[in-house]
Protein backbone atom coordinates (compact mmCIF):
# COMPACT_ATOMS: atom_id res chain seq x y z
CA UNK A 1 0.00 0.00 0.00
CA UNK A 2 1.53 3.28 -1.16
CA UNK A 3 2.48 5.42 1.91
CA UNK A 4 -0.43 8.38 0.50
CA UNK A 5 -3.23 5.89 0.88
CA UNK A 6 -2.09 4.56 4.22
CA UNK A 7 -1.77 8.38 5.34
CA UNK A 8 -5.49 8.80 4.46
CA UNK A 9 -6.54 5.31 6.20
CA UNK A 10 -4.98 6.02 9.16
CA UNK A 11 -5.92 9.77 9.17
CA UNK A 12 -9.38 8.77 9.71
CA UNK A 13 -8.69 6.01 12.50
CA UNK A 14 -8.45 8.19 15.49
CA UNK A 15 -8.78 6.29 18.24
CA UNK A 16 -8.82 3.18 16.63
CA UNK A 17 -7.15 -0.58 17.47
CA UNK A 18 -4.38 -1.68 15.09
CA UNK A 19 -3.05 -4.85 14.18
CA UNK A 20 0.02 -6.54 12.88
CA UNK A 21 -0.21 -8.94 10.64
CA UNK A 22 3.33 -11.26 10.10
CA UNK A 23 3.98 -12.73 7.06
CA UNK A 24 2.88 -15.85 8.29
CA UNK A 25 -0.23 -13.86 8.51
CA UNK A 26 0.02 -14.26 12.54
CA UNK A 27 -2.26 -11.66 13.80
CA UNK A 28 -1.27 -9.13 16.65
CA UNK A 29 -3.21 -6.41 18.28
CA UNK A 30 -1.76 -3.15 18.96
CA UNK A 31 -2.33 -1.54 22.56
CA UNK A 32 -4.22 1.89 21.58
CA UNK A 33 -0.75 3.98 22.31
CA UNK A 34 1.75 1.91 19.87
CA UNK A 35 -1.23 2.51 17.30
CA UNK A 36 -1.51 6.15 17.80
CA UNK A 37 2.49 6.13 17.71
CA UNK A 38 2.39 4.34 14.56
CA UNK A 39 -0.66 6.63 12.93
CA UNK A 40 1.42 9.86 14.31
CA UNK A 41 4.53 8.31 12.41
CA UNK A 42 2.93 7.79 8.88
CA UNK A 43 1.07 10.90 9.15
CA UNK A 44 4.34 12.62 9.54
CA UNK A 45 6.05 10.91 6.52
CA UNK A 46 3.28 11.41 4.11
CA UNK A 47 4.05 14.93 4.94
CA UNK A 48 7.89 14.66 3.95
CA UNK A 49 9.03 15.13 7.33
CA UNK A 50 11.50 13.60 9.31
CA UNK A 51 10.65 11.16 11.94
CA UNK A 52 13.43 9.71 14.72
CA UNK A 53 12.15 7.35 17.49
CA UNK A 54 14.08 6.86 20.66
CA UNK A 55 13.65 6.15 23.96
CA UNK A 56 13.98 9.26 26.05
CA UNK A 57 16.66 7.73 28.72
CA UNK A 58 18.43 7.32 25.38
CA UNK A 59 22.04 9.43 25.97
CA UNK A 60 23.48 11.69 23.37
CA UNK A 61 26.37 13.46 22.61
CA UNK A 62 26.84 16.91 22.35
CA UNK A 63 26.35 17.06 18.94
CA UNK A 64 24.01 15.08 18.61
CA UNK A 65 22.10 17.08 21.11
CA UNK A 66 23.10 20.28 18.82
CA UNK A 67 21.72 18.50 15.54
CA UNK A 68 18.47 17.93 17.44
CA UNK A 69 18.14 21.42 18.51
CA UNK A 70 19.20 23.18 15.24
CA UNK A 71 22.13 25.34 17.21
CA UNK A 72 26.05 24.53 16.93
CA UNK A 73 27.87 22.37 19.14
CA UNK A 74 29.76 25.14 21.24
CA UNK A 75 26.19 26.55 22.04
CA UNK A 76 24.90 23.01 23.21
CA UNK A 77 28.33 23.62 25.29
CA UNK A 78 27.15 27.04 26.98
CA UNK A 79 23.57 25.79 27.89
CA UNK A 80 25.66 22.77 29.66
CA UNK A 81 27.89 25.24 30.99
CA UNK A 82 25.01 27.97 32.11
CA UNK A 83 23.04 25.03 33.49
CA UNK A 84 20.24 24.88 31.32
CA UNK A 85 20.63 21.51 29.93
CA UNK A 86 21.54 18.75 32.52
CA UNK A 87 24.17 16.67 31.87
CA UNK A 88 26.86 14.07 33.01
CA UNK A 89 30.16 13.74 32.78
CA UNK A 90 31.64 10.44 33.45
CA UNK A 91 35.13 11.22 31.55
CA UNK A 92 35.82 13.47 29.11
CA UNK A 93 33.07 13.51 27.27
CA UNK A 94 30.02 15.10 27.87
CA UNK A 95 26.38 13.31 27.91
CA UNK A 96 22.95 14.58 27.66
CA UNK A 97 19.64 12.56 28.15
CA UNK A 98 17.61 12.96 25.30
CA UNK A 99 14.97 14.02 27.47
CA UNK A 100 16.52 17.09 29.00
CA UNK A 101 17.83 18.00 25.41
CA UNK A 102 13.66 17.35 24.84
CA UNK A 103 12.25 19.29 27.93
CA UNK A 104 15.13 22.28 27.43
CA UNK A 105 13.62 22.50 23.56
CA UNK A 106 9.74 22.36 25.21
CA UNK A 107 10.80 24.76 27.48
CA UNK A 108 12.49 27.41 25.29
CA UNK A 109 9.57 27.30 22.48
CA UNK A 110 7.19 28.61 25.31
CA UNK A 111 9.52 31.00 26.16
CA UNK A 112 10.03 32.33 22.81
CA UNK A 113 6.03 32.63 22.20
CA UNK A 114 5.43 34.28 25.13
CA UNK A 115 8.21 36.65 23.83
CA UNK A 116 6.36 36.83 20.74
CA UNK A 117 3.24 37.02 22.17
CA UNK A 118 4.36 40.44 24.40
CA UNK A 119 5.63 41.93 21.18
CA UNK A 120 2.58 42.00 19.45
CA UNK A 121 0.37 43.13 22.72
CA UNK A 122 2.96 46.09 23.14
CA UNK A 123 2.57 46.88 19.07
CA UNK A 124 -0.82 46.38 19.29
CA UNK A 125 -1.26 48.68 22.42
CA UNK A 126 0.73 51.17 20.33
CA UNK A 127 -1.27 50.75 17.59
CA UNK A 128 1.78 49.80 15.17
CA UNK A 129 -0.75 47.48 13.53
CA UNK A 130 -3.08 50.33 12.56
CA UNK A 131 0.48 52.26 11.24
CA UNK A 132 1.63 49.29 9.05
CA UNK A 133 -1.38 48.26 7.83
CA UNK A 134 -1.72 51.34 5.48
CA UNK A 135 0.89 51.16 2.78
CA UNK A 136 0.60 54.93 1.97
CA UNK A 137 1.05 55.70 5.42
CA UNK A 138 4.78 56.27 6.93
CA UNK A 139 5.93 57.07 9.99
Amino acid sequence: MPLDRLADVVRHSCGGRGELVAAAGERIVLPGEVFEVLRLVVLAMAAGQAVTIAPHHQTLTTQEAADLLGVSRPTVVRLLERGEIPFEQPGRHRRILLREVLAYQDRHRHQRRASLDRMVEISEEADLYEVTADPRRTR
